[in-house]
């Protein structure tokens, strides 16, 4: 059972995913619609897109996946948040990342661009990684 809290936290998220994906986060009529057209399992009403997005439920994680790629954001990030991987020791991995608004609404734009683009959007990523940083 998850608690009223998780539940609004993950409809805010939606919502600000919905923003960045430049879908309206104010209707769940064409919440419901654009899923459905997604998903390839049964067909889900208004009042359930309603309840995600007012914080009254969490959908499934059948459900959550086809949100996540639709959206363009990661699943975890969708359904937890901010959440950081540890390693065994405790301390969290390189592996871990935090998705902030700007960084999902940059992967959002980024899965607008067709694949040239998109492949030098990553190496322009990767060299500017690997510039000496001054850590002063």
């Amino acid at each position: 059972m998850t608690s009223t809290t998780e539940r609004h936290r993950f409809s805010e998220r939606l919502q600000q995913a919905l923003e960045n994906a430049h879908y309206s986060p104010d209707s769940p009529t064409k919440l419901a619609r654009e899923f459905n057209i997604r998903f390839d399992g049964g067909p889900i009403t208004v009042h359930a897109a309603r309840k995600w997005l007012v914080g009254e439920a969490i959908p499934t994680q059948e459900k959550l996946r086809t949100l996540a790629q639709w959206l363009g954001v990661p699943t975890q990030w969708l359904r937890f948040g901010d959440v950081l991987a540890t390693e065994s020791s405790g301390e969290p991995s390189e592996a871990a990342v935090r998705f902030e608004s700007a960084d999902v609404k940059l992967i959002a734009d980024l899965q607008l661009l067709d694949d040239h683009h998109r492949h030098i959007a990553r190496e322009f990523i990767r060299m500017l990684i690997h510039l000496p940083q001054n850590k002063s």
